[in-house]
């Protein structure tokens, strides 16, 4: 936990963590290493395709959809920016709306960047009026969750925000989320100067005493931020609605690893089994996102990139549980 200061997170009243439904009862007190008996597991989760692993061929969203559908997956994860692209050039929110119900394909989240923690609050205030449009746009798709990363302050030199008050804004964030009923999800970044490990996730989304708190958690960025993929045991799989997956290589360093060093699940050195098992011992039955940012893919196909992301996804699912 050498990503933050020990001390600041252990006397913020931590105690609160004890009877908090984010974390995982018994049930989740050791990840079981046995195989399953099923023989197809990977109907245990949905999956999901996250529109970055193609974003610079810069399709409509209407052709990404499509791809997306063709391939097989259950749901879809567009960043607002193409929300907003779509609308301006013309497009018509229940159009896309309507096509996504006849493709079967679930809008499971969405990836803006409303600054809701930074300190300023006019700032502040502006970035709860960003969320509200934006919790819009996906609530038009028929989504149910956005993401919430540690934008604005995240930078190297953005302030450390003390936990409590992060707790306090992210309530807000969530108070905002259900009367728009689009739930903000607190997503970790491995880089970021708060919100970067997986404890300080956990202590703000309990600190927040709110019924709809939720982590959002990314394979790359629990590595680049030093958590240790074993505390995945001690959440429950109610606090996690979608993970984040993929792969990073053995170098660089895990402090020089970038977004665009992110490869195929399967195809790095990332512990998938002992995540995808963690997982599965706490109840998760959510979705798997695929999240790259990956140069090399971006030069290819995209419908080969959105087919071999699933495909590799599940070869995880089914090397980690079978």
């Amino acid at each position: 936990m050498s990503s933050f200061n020990r001390r600041r997170f252990l006397t913020t009243s931590a105690a609160s963590l004890a009877g908090a439904s984010l974390l995982s009862g018994a049930s989740g007190a050791a990840v079981s290493h046995e195989k399953e008996s099923s023989s197809d597991v990977t109907t245990k989760f949905r999956y999901c395709f996250n529109t970055s692993c193609v974003r610079k061929a810069k399709l409509p969203l209407p052709e990404l959809v499509e791809l997306v559908s063709t391939a097989g997956y259950d749901g879809i994860e567009p960043w607002i920016g193409e929300i907003e692209t779509y609308q301006k050039s013309g497009g018509n929110l229940k159009d896309l709306r309507k096509q996504l119900d006849d493709c079967g394909l679930q809008v499971e989240s969405a990836i803006g960047f409303p600054n809701w923690g930074v300190d300023d609050d006019e700032k502040r205030a502006a970035a709860f009026e960003q969320a509200k449009r934006e919790m819009e746009l996906v609530r038009s798709l028929g989504g149910k969750r956005i993401a919430a990363p540690p934008a604005g302050i995240n930078g190297s030199n953005s302030n450390l925000v003390d936990l409590n008050l992060l707790a306090k804004r992210y309530s807000d964030l969530l108070d905002l989320g259900v009367s728009m009923e689009v739930i903000p999800q607190l997503e970790i970044w491995g880089s970021a100067k708060n919100l970067s490990h997986i404890a300080q996730a956990a202590y703000v989304a309990v600190a927040a005493n709110h019924p709809r708190a939720a982590i959002l958690p990314d394979v790359y960025h629990l590595y680049r931020g030093g958590s240790d993929f074993h505390g995945l045991r001690l959440l429950s799989g109610q606090a996690i609605n979608i993970f984040h997956m993929n792969d990073y290589p053995s170098t660089p360093p895990r402090e020089e690893t970038r977004d665009s060093d992110r490869v195929y699940p399967g195809d790095g050195v990332a512990p998938l089994d002992l995540i995808l098992q963690s997982l599965n011992s706490i109840g998760f039955k959510g979705v798997l996102s695929l999240e790259l940012f990956n140069d090399t893919y971006y030069q290819q196909p995209p419908a080969d990139v959105i087919a071999t992301g699933l495909e590799k996804m599940k070869a995880s699912v089914t090397k980690a549980l079978a």
